[in-house]
């Protein structure tokens, strides 16, 4: 199956919704995510009968192993793209266009306008976006395949992780792990972070070394054929007789740990078909605010995942998303106390019909034999 081709056909069935004679696409992800084409300085310009892909002589062959079906459009090297897309627009006619208000800035916006004066561009920012949100079968397979590498890479790092190694060394050795699993890269810079660093939910890793702390937060995820994963794990590095944490200790940190996963299992339970985005943030916040930690989470539930590592759904209180059956996304409740540390813990699941699978399954457990 094609799978492309029938992610075009249901973007081509807005035409008429919109009143639009063609769409046009320049956003390199959503680029991708039409036609399987993986370089960049591209657009699309889609019609009621044909898909026109506008690249440059760099990736005809490219082009031909990844979307040989595709009608070309190809520009020389001394044509912009802007130029190069606007032509394409005239000669097919076009007099309405629905464009990515999103993914076009000003001064191209204009350009194109200067370019193409008879064409009325009628602007949405999330038309492919909200495509994305359901995943087909071939995008479910690159996820659960970017899933495995991260876990695999992870098992391997962790069993080789000393005392005396640093954030950044543990941070590279994931990076490396996940390519020799398989991965094309991390699907983002790996946040590791030892002690109260862990109550910073987007720290960089510095040189701080792992005996500095008995905790140790994980971010990590892979890339596989253009589609991420995410995960994050808490690790205790030491037994709980030598637990040290000041000002905490090992009961603390159990503790919380204990409202976190427990918050998480509330938002996976109520994630289902038709439920509100917001109803799953929802669950989890009312369990770290029942154990008295609702100050001190203070990020979205979760987040879509697909050829981006943030995409629609977002689970926050203001989303206006609604689930639907083969939406994937992360469920990753946090708690954050400052000069402490922090707790996060995120999986990957997917929507079914009548409920979610986890996708992930690297143990969650703080006290970790090792």
């Amino acid at each position: 199956m094609n799978h492309a081709a029938a992610r075009r056909e249901r973007l081509a069935r807005l035409l008429a919704e919109e009143g639009v004679d063609a769409l046009f696409i320049s956003n390199p992800v959503n680029v991708t995510y039409l036609t399987g084409f993986t370089g960049d300085s591209s657009t699309v310009v889609l019609t009621r009968d044909r898909v026109i892909l506008v690249s440059d002589p760099r990736y005809i062959g490219q082009i031909a192993d990844e979307c040989p079906e595709l009608e070309t459009y190809i520009r020389k090297p001394t044509i912009k793209i802007t130029e190069a897309s606007a032509d394409v627009l005239k000669k097919l006619g076009c007099r309405s266009v629905g464009f990515e208000s999103g993914a076009v800035t000003v001064a191209e916006f204009e350009q194109y306008k200067e370019l193409a004066p008879a064409v009325a561009w009628k602007p949405n920012a999330d038309r492919v976006e909200r495509l994305r949100m359901v995943k087909d079968e071939d995008e479910l397979g690159r996820i659960r395949a970017a899933i495995d590498v991260a876990q695999r890479a992870f098992t391997a790092a962790v069993a080789l992780m000393r005392p005396e190694d640093t954030e950044i060394e543990l941070a590279d050795a994931l990076e490396a792990n996940i390519r020799r699993a398989g991965g094309e890269a991390s699907s983002f810079p790996p946040i590791v972070a030892v002690g109260e660093r862990a109550a910073l939910p987007h720290c960089p890793p510095t040189t701080k070394r792992v005996s500095a702390s008995g905790l140790l937060l994980i971010d990590w995820g892979a890339s596989v054929r253009g589609y991420k994963s995410d995960l994050t794990r808490v690790l205790a590095t030491r037994t709980k007789s030598s637990f040290a944490q000041s000002p905490g200790d090992a009961v603390r940190l159990e503790e919380i740990h204990r409202a976190v996963r427990a918050a998480q299992e509330a938002a996976v339970r109520a994630a289902r078909p038709g439920v509100e985005a917001k109803a799953v943030d929802a669950a989890a916040r009312a369990v770290i605010a029942d154990a008295g930690y609702g100050d001190y989470f203070n990020h979205g539930a979760g987040h879509g995942l697909g050829l981006q590592i943030h995409e629609a759904p977002w689970f926050r209180a203001t989303s206006t998303d609604v689930l639907a059956e083969g939406m994937v996304f992360t469920v990753e409740p946090g708690i954050y106390l400052p000069g402490w540390g922090g707790v996060r813990l995120e999986d990957d699941v997917r929507v079914t019909a009548d409920g979610c699978e986890v996708l992930t399954s690297t143990p969650r457990e703080l006290w970790a034999s090792r």
